[in-house]
């Protein structure tokens, strides 16, 4: 079984910003690509953006598309993927979920394999 471990949610205020991280433990991460969805309460997970596992594959949600940036670092001591997060309004206010799979597909799509337990991202207005 594969742990992803996200941090970096909380409390902003509307316009500003958040980096949220998720580490992959162990040599595999480079295998993955990497991706963030978010579900809002009262609503289905939505996709937010993915990364392939070299980086070079890149995809966002409308709804994110110039506010957000997907990363990743592949370097073995830190196996982190992130999502800076600006611009920030209320509809934003989500758990925020990150998503590992060996396709990048899979990711975009939700079909992936392996998901973290969520961090809270809540903008106030």
């Amino acid at each position: 079984q594969v742990q992803l471990v996200e941090s970096g949610g909380g409390l902003v205020q509307a316009g500003g910003s958040l980096r949220l991280s998720c580490t992959v433990p162990g040599r595999i991460f480079s295998n993955f690509a990497m991706g963030w969805f978010r579900q809002a309460p009262g609503k289905e997970r939505e996709f937010v953006a993915a990364i392939g596992w070299n980086g070079r594959s890149i995809k966002y949600s409308d709804s994110v598309k110039g506010r957000f940036t997907i990363s990743r670092d592949n370097d073995n001591a830190k196996n982190t993927a992130h999502l800076q997060m600006s611009s920030l309004n209320t509809e934003d206010t989500a758990v925020y979920y990150c998503a590992a799979d060996v396709y990048f597909n899979e990711v975009v799509s939700g079909g992936n394999a392996y998901w973290g337990r969520g961090t809270q991202v809540t903008v106030s207005s």
